[in-house]
């Protein structure tokens, strides 16, 4: 590999807070520290196939640390390999785009470039350096924090906090009002949003993608808390939970690329939950507002560090891998670590008992002993 004089950077799928302080740190380090010049794509992938880039200056990256989202876009339609082509007759189709994003790498003379994404937007990094020699560094990158090569993604902790504000004014009004209030939050296979921040503000139920549930255990954590003289009860519902025996529930499917977009688990439950315990329900679906806004102080460290080793690994050479977070240090982890498979939350693991011990239901348990343990 000749010397690294210019790097490409894009962000791939779902914003997430702190995307901005990843990218402020590749520009400020090698502009300030590495005297080489950082290129832009805009638009994730897409840019890459469609020739959008510019450069980016330190006037670019002015400001922006304390910003939600991320300056250079984000599209989850972007994948080279299964590019979605839009034809005169407004119609779409599906074609292999990957040789032009090859082209656009080469055009700009890049001899790097820096893939911050999810597991889906890393395996399409990983792709194109396998099949078009791409020199790629990945950074991990989801609210979800399911990754299982790092220990903590860049967002999970602002997303957290914002669903955790969210319960902790919804406790208020349900308690007032004698209601069940329903907060969805986001988490497609991986509970670990409901699962942190339904105990850190105080759920009385958390439903997760990897406990299948039923309602019986839900409605008795409810009749129990009014046996006891709280009319009111909290329910977290991760958006990809699923019904023992049944399946996800869908808001919209991309009809070209057949996406499934999830949301509306909540609003199936609420119905059904009024019915069995005669209270009135009401459904809160936070959806993109966990994405946006300003990042906490975590996940801006944690993004400049990931932003700052990501250089350091292109800079060395060291391409193919990901930067990940290791207890406190900075680690590098092959990509293909990082998109073989899911973190997901151990129904069996210590957090899940903790929440069991405070009394927290997820929709598993014997109604029974629910009713009890009361």
């Amino acid at each position: 590999m000749g010397e690294i004089r210019k790097i490409g950077i894009l962000t791939g799928g779902g914003d997430a807070p702190g995307l901005n302080a990843v990218i402020r740190a590749v520009v400020k380090g090698a502009i300030l520290h590495h005297k080489v010049r950082v290129i832009g794509i805009m638009d994730g992938f897409s840019g890459l196939v469609e020739n959008h880039a510019r450069e980016l200056t330190l006037t670019d990256v002015r400001g922006i640390l304390p910003r939600g989202g991320t300056i250079l876009g984000t599209t989850n339609r972007g994948n080279p390999f299964e590019y979605v082509e839009r034809l005169k007759d407004g119609t779409e189709r599906i074609v292999d785009a990957s040789g032009a994003a090859k082209e656009t790498f080469e055009r700009h003379g890049l001899d790097a470039l820096i893939v911050i994404g999810g597991d889906g937007t890393l395996a399409i990094g990983h792709r194109l350096m396998q099949e078009h020699g791409i020199p790629v560094v990945g950074v991990p990158k989801t609210i979800d924090n399911d990754l299982a090569a790092t220990d903590r993604t860049f967002g999970f902790a602002t997303a957290v906090e914002v669903a955790t504000d969210a319960l902790d004014r919804l406790h208020t009004t349900a308690e007032s009002h004698h209601r069940i209030m329903l907060l969805e939050v986001m988490g497609r296979e991986a509970g670990w949003i409901a699962l942190h921040s339904g105990m850190a503000g105080g759920a009385d139920v958390i439903l997760i993608p990897e406990i299948p549930f039923t309602l019986e255990p839900v409605v008795a954590k409810v009749w129990a808390r009014q046996n006891r003289g709280s009319a009111f009860s909290i329910v977290v519902v991760a958006e990809g939970a699923k019904p023992a025996g049944g399946e996800q529930v869908y808001a919209a499917v991309d009809p070209t690329t057949g996406w499934k977009r999830l949301g509306g688990l909540s609003y199936q439950l609420a119905p059904q939950l009024q019915e069995k315990t005669g209270l009135e329900v009401r459904v809160t679906v936070l959806g993109h507002i966990q994405r946006g806004g300003t990042p906490s102080a975590e996940d801006r460290i944690l993004g400049t560090r990931f932003g700052s080793e990501a250089l350091e690994l292109a800079m060395a050479g060291r391409f193919g891998n990901m930067v990940a977070l290791k207890g406190e240090r900075i680690e590098a982890v092959p990509i293909e670590n990082a998109i073989n498979r899911l973190k997901l939350v151990d129904p069996e693991g210590q957090e899940v008992a903790t929440a069991r011990r405070a009394g927290v239901v997820f929709g598993d348990e014997d109604p029974d002993e629910v009713l009890d343990s009361e």
